[in-house]
């Protein structure tokens, strides 16, 4: 399923090489760097998590709850999450393997004191005068990703070990890269994702909020897709649907793309014209035994409001009533927003919040020799 791309103003501190800036953090290629932290309840800016990182054949996306009480539990694995990556990641040296974690609105608050993001909140449900974009719980993301399953199974394995009994597992997708990047539907996916410096600006947060910059906000959804009337379809009305050419990838030229085309609907732009951005590493996933096809989308961004004006497009329309054809293809069955801090956030996180003044977990962590 096609996604489209957010390039907004923004642009992450300057830790010295860009690269660095944008790679370091919870990944086997890339260790985290040392550095000194500020005051315990001031959030700061830090090394960005593998949000940029590059594609890869293999990942699993886990989004749990976290059960009351459960709390104590993942503050405590937040700090160890770079250790199980470099651990599980030596096995296959090469492996790529990376853990990109996502924090939801609702845990947020039970998790960490102090501040929180300035744009963190719940995924809103957008109901359409013929299809739904759900929101469906979700307080962590796990988003795994390597260049073999292996990798993958193995640190989720790990995560999910050291959160038994802290929380819920409330979705498991398991995707592949399949041929030639394209999705179940046929389509090569993630054409228009940015590069280099524009990816820098449509993913990094920078200084409209100081005191997360360097983080991201990602919003996930999965979508399960109708094959048998997907291919009842000719390949133009599939083209149309879609608003590129199936085999050569080629965008359709505005002039002559139908009413409803995903590619006319994902397309955004600021006020001053230029178009905005977001980064995709959608997934194709499925169970034949369920006949379970479908696609991960997933779409990392400086701010959320560019994923929500796409979707708001796609579900109730553009101009309103004319919603995205591929909806009629493919069904929203989650949706979910997450704030994600940067690697040096979770290496050294909040206390968590006390209501009788005694000290948090935070701070015996910070306090230990």
């Amino acid at each position: 399923m096609q996604t489209p791309a957010v390039r907004p103003a923004r642009h992450a501190p300057d830790n010295g090489d860009p690269q660095t800036a944008i790679t370091s953090g919870v990944g086997h290629d890339t260790p985290v760097p040392a550095r000194a932290g500020p005051p315990v309840s001031a959030p700061r800016a830090g090394a960005s998590q593998e949000v940029l990182g590059p594609l890869t054949g293999s990942a699993i996306f886990l989004v749990v709850t976290v059960d009351p009480g459960g709390e104590p539990v993942v503050a405590e694995l937040l700090p160890d999450l770079a250790g199980l990556v470099r651990a599980v990641g030596f096995r296959v040296p090469g492996g790529g393997l990376t853990c990109v974690t996502g924090i939801g609105s609702d845990a947020w608050g039970r998790l960490f004191s102090g501040p929180r993001p300035a744009e963190l909140h719940p995924f809103a449900e957008l109901a359409g005068p013929v299809h739904t974009a759900p929101a469906t719980p979700g307080d962590l993301l796990f988003h795994i990703r390597a260049h073999q399953m292996d990798l993958c199974f193995e640190l989720a394995a790990q995560i999910m070990e050291r959160l038994a009994g802290a929380v819920t597992v409330v979705d498991e997708v398991h995707g592949f890269r399949y041929f030639e990047q394209r999705d179940l539907l046929g389509f090569v996916d993630g054409t228009e994702n940015p590069t280099g410096e524009d990816a820098r600006a449509a993913v990094v947060i920078g200084d409209e909020d100081p005191g997360f910059a360097g983080g991201s906000y990602v919003i996930v959804q999965k979508y399960l897709h109708d094959m048998r009337a997907w291919n009842a379809l000719t390949v133009e009305q599939q083209e149309d649907a879609v608003g590129r050419r199936k085999l050569s990838d080629i965008e359709i030229p505005d002039g002559m793309k139908a009413p409803g085309a995903h590619v006319a609907l994902t397309s955004i732009t600021g006020p001053d014209g230029e178009e905005r951005e977001i980064l995709r590493d959608n997934m194709p996933f499925g169970n034949l035994r369920d006949g379970e096809f479908g696609t991960y989308f997933i779409g990392y961004s400086a701010t959320p409001d560019v994923t929500e004006e796409m979707l708001r497009n796609m579900f109730l329309g553009d101009p309103p009533g004319v919603h995205d054809r591929l909806l009629d293809f493919s069904t929203a069955v989650t949706g979910t927003l997450f704030h994600v801090p940067t690697a040096d956030f979770l290496d050294d996180p909040p206390p968590l919040p006390s209501d009788d003044g005694s000290l948090g977990i935070g701070d015996l962590k910070r306090s230990a020799p």
